[in-house]
């Protein structure tokens, strides 16, 4: 049975809103805003970041962090986003890496990586998708095997976002041979990048940006000491891990500033379709915003809300190419349409990897099948 009970923003939190709209203004990057999470890789912008305390904000402070609850991270998600802030090198880190250590990491990687984490100057990569294994990560064959003091590894990971930048990949391996439990015998494990054996191929997209990655990973050696969590307890970890990654404001804002040059296009006096347009669009934005709120309110009661997050990234997904479209037909030909146009280009050249991150919609519909009993 899903649970989306209503969920309100506390005012202790929304007053963090002008504070980090002031910490944007004084940190404007020079250029234009970017359009996704996933572009604007600025390692000064995500250490003025962690200085200012914005990142790591549900980590305790003992690691660096800002003990804050996940409402507060919530308002600085929904405004460095809104504003197109170049957040992609620290995001997943963030977002996903932090909390994972939180749970599951030893006290030896939580006060070696959360410090560093949390100050914007240690970054991760995700190391979950592989070429015969998209979505469906229970296919996944790349191998760790004991050796002493640790493991060697082999295999390739793909799609695998700022890895020809970032420090470290949070890998999804087989340390047993795959069974008739598909998700039995997998684990994670903390590679460092700069690994003998090591191979970061980027992968060029529409775009023109190699923000993707092909890790090829070859006899690596990794020590013992990084692996996170149990041996064997790897598929329950991704899956807790996806829960922060399918269900943050990101699932609705990624074509916002679309959205917000429209409304600057069509300006105060739209004609009846335009109008009709924009209502549309913002209807459906604060639809799944009040379904991603209620999802963050389940990780602020220390809940596993798969099911529900797998709800809402399906619907974003479909909400991100839908709202491109409403837009490009409603948009007038007269007037400047450079930022509208500049925006609807960058999110439309974007569009195909949102069904592949976070899991194809085929994926999640199944998930949320069995979620129901449906299958």
């Amino acid at each position: 049975m899903l649970n989306f009970d209503p969920v309100a923003l506390p005012q202790s939190s929304e007053q963090l809103r002008p504070v980090i709209r002031a910490f944007i203004a004084d940190n404007l990057p020079e250029g234009r805003r970017n359009s996704d999470f996933t572009s604007g890789h600025d390692t000064s912008f995500s250490a003025a970041l962690g200085a200012a305390g914005w990142i790591g904000m549900t980590v305790p402070k003992r690691y660096g962090g800002s003990e804050r609850g996940y409402f507060d991270r919530y308002i600085v998600t929904e405004e460095l986003l809104a504003a197109g802030m170049p957040v992609a090198a620290h995001w997943i880190t963030d977002r996903q890496t932090a909390p994972l250590l939180m749970s599951h990491g030893t006290e030896a990687q939580r006060e070696r990586f959360l410090p560093g984490i949390c100050a914007g100057t240690v970054f991760f990569s995700i190391g979950m998708s592989e070429p015969n294994a998209g979505s469906d990560l229970a296919a996944i064959q790349t191998k760790a095997q004991a050796v002493e003091g640790g493991w060697r590894v082999n295999g390739t990971k793909l799609w695998t976002t700022g890895a020809h930048l970032n420090h470290y990949l949070m890998t999804l391996v087989r340390t047993t041979p795959a069974s008739s439990n598909r998700h039995a015998g997998m684990s994670q494990l903390i590679i460092d990048l700069s690994s003998d054996g090591v191979e970061v191929r980027p992968i060029v997209s529409m775009t023109g940006q190699g923000e993707f990655n092909e890790v090829v990973l070859n006899d690596v050696f990794v020590p013992t000491d990084a692996l996170v969590g149990n041996e064997g307890d790897g598929w329950q970890q991704v899956t807790s891990e996806l829960g922060y990654e399918r269900s943050g404001p990101e699932r609705f804002l990624s074509t916002f500033r679309v959205f917000q040059e429209l409304v600057n296009l069509v300006g105060v006096s739209p004609t009846a379709e335009q109008a009709a347009a924009v209502g549309r669009i913002g209807s459906q934005l604060m639809s799944l915003r009040r379904l991603s709120l209620s999802v963050a309110g389940m990780l602020q009661a220390d809940k596993s809300p798969n099911i529900e997050a797998a709800m809402v990234k399906d619907l974003g997904t479909r909400f991100e190419k839908l709202s491109l479209e409403i837009a490009r037909l409603a948009a007038p030909a007269e007037g400047d349409r450079t930022a509208f146009d500049q925006a609807l280009n960058d999110s439309l050249l974007l569009s195909p990897s949102f069904t592949l991150r976070g899991g194809t919609s085929e994926i999640l519909r199944g998930m949320i099948a069995r979620g129901l009993g449906l299958r």
